[in-house]
């Protein structure tokens, strides 16, 4: 059994609906509070612990960073310890998901696993205590790196678009922030097949996961449009336009290459699932 900490996220709700999965939100398990991802791990004794939850509200992490670095760094530490310890002590799988705030998010080279590391906000620097507190706590780990998430679930940019379409007939999009849009149920099926792998005695490590090819946000609220037969006009802005409380980074491209070496798992074009997400929304 896969034990997933998360509930009403995007991918944890792919989860729940491409495996065999117990989901815990926070009324099953409140990750604010100490010693409760333990507990729920010592209680379920699943094969595989995937961390699906996290703090995403990035703007407000700035005046919040502790109760970030709570849900962001500290939660995930006791799963991972948890999990190390588990089986006496043989441990079980921890797959934990990440993000390219990580890195500095300057150039325009696609990011490596092994580049420096620079997070340029709170959430970043929360996001990157976790990746180093899964990896000091010593078992079979998996860190995911990924980027720009979206569903026909949750909050995300393309059910943005498509509310402010339904009002607007044309929208100033920023055009120099850069990445991969990846869709969650992708997420979800690469989480899936790494935890089989891990199961299996595959080793983890961390890696990068995001949707090709790559585009600016003005570029994928274009593509968004037209696939959803919106008539709306995107007029490309600078992010010094669009001042937001956190620093977005420019580039968030990620080289996925590690994982298609060592699991077999391609990039996913992320049109193909703006797609899937347009038909379940009903707007395609």
């Amino acid at each position: 059994m896969i034990l997933v900490f998360g509930k009403s996220g995007q991918v944890a709700t792919e989860l729940a609906r491409q495996g065999d999965v117990v989901c815990l939100g926070r009324a099953e398990a409140d990750l604010m509070q100490p010693g409760l991802a333990e507990a729920e791990i010592a209680a379920h004794a699943p094969t595989v612990v995937i961390n699906a939850s996290a703090w995403t509200a990035v703007d407000k992490a700035e005046t919040e960073e502790a109760a970030a670095l709570r849900l962001n760094a500290e939660a995930p530490a006791e799963m991972a310890r948890a999990c190390a310890a588990a089986n006496e002590g043989r441990g079980i799988p921890f797959l934990h998901v990440s993000t390219d705030y990580v890195f500095a998010g300057t150039g325009d080279a696609p990011w490596a696993e092994t580049d420096p590391v620079a997070p340029q906000n709170a959430y970043g620097r929360s996001k990157l205590a976790g990746e180093d507190a899964v990896r000091d706590a010593g078992g079979n780990s998996l860190i995911l790196r990924t980027s720009w998430v979206f569903s026909a679930h949750g909050a995300n940019f393309v059910k943005t678009m498509l509310r402010l379409a339904e009002t607007r007939d044309t929208l100033t999009v920023v055009a120099d922030q850069v990445g991969g849009p990846t869709p969650a149920d992708d997420i979800a099926r690469t989480l899936l097949a790494c935890a089989e792998a891990m199961a299996g005695g595959q080793r983890g490590g961390t890696y990068h996961y995001a949707g090709a090819p790559e585009t600016s946000w003005a570029g994928f609220a274009r593509e968004i449009f037209v696939r959803a037969g919106r008539p709306v006009t995107v007029e490309d802005i600078p992010s010094s336009a669009f001042p937001t409380p956190a620093a977005r980074p420019l580039n968030s491209r990620l080289d996925c290459a590690r994982l298609a070496a060592d699991f077999g798992i391609t990039q996913p074009d992320w049109r193909r699932g703006l797609a899937r997400v347009l038909e379940e929304l009903g707007a395609a």
